[in-house]
């Protein structure tokens, strides 16, 4: 009789699911409420966003990788229930004290408490997973954070509506109590159904807080030197701050970045694919609706069911890449990817753009090319490094994924004006969707790093 074929585990990837979608579901709410927040506590707009969004988002191009490699440490279930408890406490704290000042505070602790889990989250689909199955979890876990992001809009406004501001971050805290539960509940992985158990475990020495300090001060600095032109000399001082933070990374005994990860090709390439598509994937989020508001009195409900079809498209595809990748490679499947996504962008480049719905064709293929690279370039990236590194390759895909969206951000910055003059406009575009093609370019040739069928997974260094 043929072997069953391995089933990914419902509670412990409900339990993954559910503490990482917390992230893109609670951004796209705050979003929403916005408005709201700024009417009752009397604060500008721009000070909301640097206080919530901004403050949430350095937090975490800081925190990843000093997450990841904790998470190593202290073991991937554990860090994940302490990543719960300091997002739960963060959340819990906006809601009964909701000043800006505390608000700040307690979106920098969630950030620092989703900082600690969705590395552990991440490199738990390749610790505790089979690599038959392996794949399609990547594809299922993408669509669902999609589907996250998608949905948060829609559930912020319910909330805001029905119960006031303040209960989109109370409502955090059941869904984090239920994956606590199911993450505590679900069985642990055989060692049999893995391809590289771990060996007995070095001592280890202390946690490297020195590399954790001079990683941060770099990553704030950059990320604060790219987003506010104020700030020039900032990404200055991140830049030179690499260098002593190299130079500490290489004598280190337990460092919080192994740099020889960066010397695994796979690794290497599917961490550049994750940055550059999502360069791609938020320039676009922010630039067509700029574009469109300039050429047309177009509001934002036709801009945001606009942007649904690329969204949707993603969704759709991450689940049939992630089986298709088991199939055919990740290799295979990326290259697909990012040529449909390719594809799409040189149309958004040449149909002419009257309509904001004149984009949708084109959206409809980057969505449907973005979704099918991501879950095999994670997943091939994942499997190319040991088993007691994944926390960490996990935290640095993550800031990958950060500073790709940030980098995306800065380009827009430098390319759009705030002209009006529609021929200026499409010059501006045209201008700006070349240099995202340039982009998914790069990410097709990355793509050629991955793994074709039948490679075997990486193991520890002797």
């Amino acid at each position: 009789m043929a072997e069953a074929s391995p089933r990914v585990p419902v509670r412990l990837f409900a339990a993954i699911v559910l503490s990482t979608a917390l992230a893109p579901l609670n951004s796209t709410m705050v979003a929403v409420a916005l408005p709201e927040m700024a009417r009752d506590l009397d604060e500008g707009s721009g000070a909301l966003r640097q206080g919530l969004v901004t403050s949430y988002l350095l937090t975490n191009i800081v925190l990843q990788s000093p997450g990841g490699k904790l998470g190593d440490r202290l073991g991937h279930r554990r860090a994940l229930a302490l990543g719960q408890l300091v997002f739960a406490l963060g959340a819990a704290l906006a809601y009964v004290w909701p000043v800006l000042p505390v608000l700040t505070a307690s979106r920098v602790v969630m950030a620092a408490g989703a900082a600690i889990l969705a590395p552990s989250a991440t490199a738990m689909l390749r610790t505790e997973l089979p690599p038959e199955v392996r794949g399609r979890a990547f594809g299922a876990f993408g669509a669902m954070m999609g589907i996250a992001a998608g949905a948060g809009p829609k559930v912020g406004a319910l909330l805001v509506g029905h119960f006031g501001w303040t209960s989109i971050f109370l409502a955090n805290v059941p869904v984090l109590l239920l994956s606590a539960a199911l993450a505590r509940t679900a069985p642990p992985a055989a060692p049999a159904a893995l391809e590289d158990a771990p060996a007995a475990a070095a001592p280890r020495a202390r946690f490297d807080f020195l590399g954790s300090a001079l990683l941060g001060a770099s990553l704030m600095g950059l990320a604060l030197g790219l987003e506010n032109a104020q700030l020039r000399w900032a990404a200055a001082v991140g830049a030179l701050t690499l260098v002593p933070f190299v130079l500490w990374e290489r004598r280190a005994a337990d460092p919080v970045i192994d740099l020889s990860l960066f010397r695994r090709r796979v690794f290497m390439g599917g961490s550049l694919i994750i940055a550059l598509q999502n360069f791609a994937m938020y320039s676009v989020l922010f630039e067509l609706p700029q574009v469109a508001a300039r050429l047309s009195d177009v509001g934002p409900r036709d801009v945001g069911n606009t942007l649904v079809a690329m969204m949707a498209m993603m969704v759709v595809a991450s689940p049939l890449a992630g089986r298709a990748s088991e199939r055919f490679g990740a290799r295979a499947v990326a290259l697909v990817g990012c040529s449909v996504a390719l594809a799409g962008m040189v149309l958004l480049a040449t149909r002419p753009l009257v309509a904001i719905t004149d984009a949708v064709p084109a959206l409809l293929l980057l969505g449907a090319g973005l979704g099918l690279t991501s879950a095999p370039s994670q997943a091939a990236a994942m499997s190319d490094v040991p088993r007691d590194r994944s926390g960490m390759a996990a935290g640095l895909t993550s800031t990958m994924r950060y500073v790709g969206g940030v980098a995306g951000l800065t380009v827009l910055g430098l390319v759009l004006t705030e002209t009006r003059d529609p021929e200026a406009v499409l010059r501006e575009h045209t201008t700006a969707v070349a240099v995202f093609c340039a982009a998914l370019l790069l990410a097709i040739g990355c793509a050629l790093t991955l793994p074709g069928r039948g490679v075997a997974p990486a193991r520890a260094p002797r």
